[in-house]
């Protein structure tokens, strides 16, 4: 039985052909033919009928006139079917448009895999498929977040105007990414011919349109636009990975690569810094600006990351479809379709299927939750793991079997340890003392909640977030602490749940669109509102609890609440705050600590800290959560190779994973605790090394690794300024900078042949907790980032423990790269044991006897790392150089406050004093002034193997020496002098290592002359008679030239050649590399 009308019909239907189409169709399905000669457009519908709501604006896209239109009922054996004929006509535009690809276009729009805009003229005008124009509307919608000035409409008049140059891009973008049709050559040519064509068009604004395009394509590097799916239709969306920094129109920072996803239900962008890169996902409500809100929040990743493995990335989406997880998981998978596998077994890479990979191989890819997308982890897992990548459940960290960041309140924990330096450096006890808090947050919330359970002593004044406002004016800190503990434990609470009866009298909780808001006399007084207020709106008591005199500002919450009076509220780019936003000056807490990310603007903390407030930067405060996601992303990649070896099952793995939660934790505080303690030594030291701290920003700014004005890093100008007024970088400043200094270490590493060295192998181990290193050492050595984790763990160790610019001095002194001056510092810091000489500074009293003790600590490091790259050869070989002196070194030093004599002694007794006088214990503080005096046990070890003596006897002699000739106020003297650039820096440094060189080469002279049985005071006076008359003329110069004051290169060089001329020439003279020939004696009683 045939199709035949339904009774409703009213009309008599051409059935011949229908029904062979209709018989096609499933139920709910569709097809469509257009006759462009009869101008009829066939659509035929199985089930329920169409909507000209629904028909209409598809074929409008296609830029299809529609005249009228006659529907045709059908029905057979009890099934439905219509078929629709418009009658229509092609606009003057697009006579000769293509009846079958206008079908297929309006198909793919039916379907839902296209979006019904005007792109689809496209189609019509320009001759391009409707997969084409889809790569034209994601490249233009892509251009519009990045700031090109044009409307989608504008852009499609000028692909259509000049659809011949629009015709070469789609062509070009074939030859360079089709599996099946790419070729060099032709490409090349290709682009060449859309160069000349572009170069023909008259209209600026059509040419910047054409070379954006042109630009996209040359800029893209992988795509899944050529994959077919089972059904053998494309996908929905089309994923484009580009290289942003070869893209003109991409604003600074720019990333190294980006995947931008683009389709009619899900549109986002992934941003990656580096080809190992890591951040979080983000769910987005601002479809217009996105990837704005995310370039804001990747600066701060970027810095954050500097103490981690993978470089900053971000990633946002906007749900455009009702299911916001399913187009998160949707953005996912496009992410993972152009990104390689690896075979861990072989370590071979796997390029994606249908993909031509013109980037190299690109294997690391791995995402976190952020802002929308806590509890989706799981969601990103289950996609990687279902289409088997080599990651698996360690792509997306904090899922099911990771670490819960809230629940671990890891990011607070860390941002807790800014907060305890901070004020530690106020001489309060974070932990101990009252401390009056606002904060921006609620207890429901992660940072925010954690963070203010971590002390019973927080007096939380007043807070809000966006919903409420929450004011307790006189707080009982044990009974505010627990009904806090009670709102975290609540389900989706709020301010508003909060008991009032345990609000202190004033206090309360308003909704933050209140027009008005009472406002009390006890509220007055805590927020610091002028006598007399009653009353104010939501938006103005929000700027008050901003303005409030406490002691701690706590930002736990999402938004940009501080600027700078220098900025605008268009700068500051948060509009839904401006109205809220103060003036960094303008803030009284004497503590600002950012758990969430931008809560201050840049700019905004260097106001703060200019007026007097304690800042360091969001990216400091809050990396404890990244660092915690790196720990377990790198701790998974670990585990799942053993798990596939077999040696360990998935059940036991998600065990040990959760036993290792507390080993995990503490490595991650460990090294907030590292970073504020070499923040706090860098704020002590800021004035005196302005001027280092200057050569080091323009150092960084000559290689590409810091963009000064971007990190709102002071010029040249105002750096010359501050050093003439006695200031140096601020907090903030300072944190920027030790980001960029580790960034760029750590690039500089990865791309040495250090780490390819075996090395470390201890300190990677470290990297991991104990259960670990003890179980799988083997695993351990073969992990797919050890070099990675390498470069990460020893530029955290050598910042961290040497300081912001340490390096940079070592390397500006000496030339060494810096590969080489790791490799010193690592051996330096082995041999002088400085891991427990830094715990014992850093616990040492007050913050400000922690900061000397410490300062005493790097000298000893710099020195003994400068020593070792001038006296040994090249390059250091750590293990073998930390052999042949760290026995000796560690049996002599306790000793070395027993050989200092002389002028020595009493430098050391000097230092010690006042060192007790700021509060240091007296034996800790002499044997902290005592350690720069250990550098020099490596010579003394050189001295005694070479001429064949007891360390013991060398040290003595070396120092007893040193004394008798007074070679420390020469010392001294080299000290007082100037570094205001690197060339009087590099002429100390010269200075002092020519007299070490001299007291060396004199010891050895002594030893040549001394008899058998003398001992060192008498071996030395014996040399001095010896060369008495010699001796007495360098002394009699050296003498006029102390008198000259202030001392000067010119007479320092004069002095240091005077000492070295007192050597008598009848031995023979120290090698470069320290060797000498055994002496006539080997003993002295």
């Amino acid at each position: 039985m045939g199709w035949e009308p339904s009774a409703t019909t009213g009309s008599t239907v051409r059935l011949t052909g229908f029904g062979a189409r209709l018989d096609a169709l499933s139920p709910g399905g569709m097809d469509a033919e257009f006759d462009g000669e009869a101008g009829i457009f066939t659509l035929y519908v199985a089930g329920e009928p169409a909507s000209l709501s629904e028909v209409l604006p598809l074929l409008h896209s296609l830029g299809l006139v529609v005249l009228d239109e006659h529907p045709h009922c059908l029905v057979r054996e009890g099934a439905v079917a219509w078929v629709y004929e418009f009658r229509v006509r092609l606009e003057p535009a697009a006579p000769d448009a293509d009846p079958g690809l206008l079908v297929e276009a309006f198909r793919a729009a039916w379907d839902g895999l296209v979006e019904v805009d005007s792109f689809n003229l496209l189609v019509a005008r320009a001759g391009l498929s409707w997969r084409e124009a889809a790569l034209m509307r994601a490249y233009a919608r892509f251009l519009k977040q990045v700031g090109l000035p044009f409307g989608p409409a504008q852009v499609v008049q000028v692909l259509e105007r000049h659809a011949g140059t629009t015709g070469l891009l789609v062509e070009l973008f074939v030859r360079l990414l089709d599996p099946d049709r790419a070729s060099a050559d032709e490409a090349a040519a290709l682009e060449r011919e859309a160069r000349a064509a572009i170069e023909a068009v008259s209209g600026i604004d059509d040419d910047r349109i054409l070379r954006a395009y042109l630009a996209l394509v040359l800029a893209t590097m992988r795509t899944d636009f050529f994959r077919i799916s089972g059904s053998g239709r494309p996908a929905s969306t089309i994923t484009l990975k580009l290289a942003s920094r070869s893209i003109p129109e991409v604003p600074e920072p720019r990333p190294l690569h980006e995947i931008f996803v683009h389709g009619p239900d899900v549109e986002g962008a992934h941003l990656r810094y580096s080809r190992v890169a890591r951040g979080g996902l983000r769910w987005s409500d601002r479809a217009e600006d996105y990837r704005t809100e995310v370039l804001g929040l990747v600066r701060a990743q970027m810095v954050k990351n500097a103490i981690i493995v993978p470089a900053g990335a971000k990633g946002v989406f906007v749900a455009k479809g009702a299911d916001g997880a399913s187009c998160y998981r949707t953005f996912v998978s496009a992410l993972l379709g152009v990104t390689d596998d690896l075979d861990v077994t072989t370590g071979e890479v796997v390029p994606p299927e249908r993909v031509v990979r013109r980037d190299g191989d690109d294997p690391y890819l791995v995402v976190a939750a952020d802002r929308g997308t806590a509890g989706l982890s799981d969601v990103a897992n289950a996609v990687a793991e279902e289409r088997g990548f080599w990651l698996g459940d360690a792509f997306a960290s904090g899922g099911s079997t990771g670490y819960d960041h809230k629940t671990v309140g890891i990011t607070a924990r860390g941002a807790w340890e800014s907060v305890r330096r901070h004020f530690r450096e106020l001489g309060i006890e974070a932990d101990r003392d009252e401390i009056t808090v606002v904060g921006i947050g609620d207890m429901g919330g992660d940072v925010f909640g954690n963070g203010m359970l971590l002390s019973e002593r927080i007096r939380l004044v007043a807070a809000f977030d966006h919903r409420h406002i929450f004011i307790d004016p006189d707080p009982d800190p044990e009974r505010s602490h627990a009904e806090r503990a009670r709102l975290f434990a609540l389900p989706r609470s709020s301010w508003a749940d909060y008991d009032p009866a345990l609000i202190s009298a004033g206090g309360g909780v308003w909704p933050r669109t209140a027009k008005s808001v009472p406002v009390s006399r006890q509220a007055a007084l805590a927020l610091g509102l002028p006598a007399g207020t009653t009353a104010s709106s939501s938006q103005e008591l929000i700027k008050a609890i901003l303005r409030a005199p406490v002691d701690l500002l706590w930002n736990g919450g999402i938004g940009t609440y501080v600027k700078a009076a220098t900025e605008s509220h268009l700068d500051v780019g948060d509009k839904g705050n401006d109205g809220v936003r103060v003036n960094a000056r303008e803030v009284r807490a004497r503590v600002v600590v950012e758990g969430g990310n931008l809560g201050v603007t840049p700019r905004g903390r260097i106001e703060l800290a200019h007026a007097g407030g304690v800042v360091n930067s969001d990216a400091w405060d809050n990396s404890a959560g990244v660092d915690c996601s790196d720990h377990e992303v790198n701790i998974k990649i670990l585990l799942n190779s053993v798990v596939a070896s077999g040696a360990l099952d998935r059940p036991a793995r998600d065990a040990l994973l959760a036993e290792m939660t507390d080993d995990v934790v503490e490595l991650v505080l460990a090294e907030n605790r590292a970073q504020n303690d070499l923040l706090g030594t860098a704020r002590h030291r800021a004035v005196e090394l302005v001027g280092v701290h200057a050569r080091l920003i323009a150092h960084l700014e000559s290689r590409g690794a810091l963009a000064r004005q971007l990190e709102a890093l002071p010029g040249q100008d105002e750096l010359d300024r501050r050093a003439e007024e006695g200031t140096g970088l601020t907090s903030p400043e300072l944190a920027t900078l030790a980001a960029h200094v580790k960034l760029m270490m750590k690039a500089e590493l990865l791309s040495s042949e250090v780490l390819d060295e075996d090395l470390f192998a201890g300190r990677l181990l470290d990297y991991f907790p104990a259960q670990l290193r003890r179980r799988f050492p083997e695993a351990i050595a073969q992990h797919p980032l050890r070099k990675e984790i390498l470069a990460t763990v020893l530029t955290n160790e050598l910042v961290d423990s040497g300081g912001i610019s340490f390096a940079f001095r070592i390397s500006e002194a000496t030339g060494a790269s810096t590969a080489d001056v790791v490799r010193a510092y690592a051996a330096a810091y082995d041999i002088f044991d400085v891991a427990a000489l830094l715990r014992e500074a850093r616990s040492a009293g007050t913050t400000l006897v922690a900061n000397v003790l410490t300062g005493e600590v790097r000298r000893l490091m710099e020195r003994a790392t400068r020593w070792l790259l001038a006296q040994r050869p090249q390059p250091v070989a750590v293990a073998a150089e930390t052999a042949r002196y760290r026995d000796a070194v560690t049996a002599l030093a306790p000793r070395l406050p027993g050989l200092l004599v002389g002028t020595d002694a009493a430098i050391v007794a000097g230092r010690t004093a006042a060192a007790t006088a700021l509060g240091a214990d007296p034996e800790q503080a002499r044997e902290a002034m005592t350690l720069l005096h250990r550098f020099c046990l490596l010579d003394v070890v050189d001295l005694a193997r070479q001429l064949e003596v007891e360390p013991d006897l060398a040290a003595r002699l070396y120092y007893g020496l040193n004394a008798h000739l007074d070679v420390d106020h020469l010392l001294s003297a080299v000290s007082a002098l100037p570094q205001r650039d690197r060339w009087e820096t590099q002429a100390r440094l010269l200075l002092r290592s020519d007299i070490y060189r001299a007291v060396r080469a004199l010891c050895a002279d002594v030893m040549a002359q001394a008899g058998e049985d003398h001992s060192v005071e008498q071996a030395i006076a014996e040399w001095e008679d010896a060369n008495r008359s010699r001796i007495a003329r360098s002394r009699l110069i050296l003498t006029e030239i102390a008198q000259v004051s202030p001392a000067s290169v010119t007479t320092l060089s004069v002095a240091v050649r005077q000492l070295a001329s007192m050597v008598s020439g009848t031995h023979v003279p120290l090698t470069a590399g320290g060797v000498h020939p055994a002496p006539r004696w080997t003993s002295v009683a």
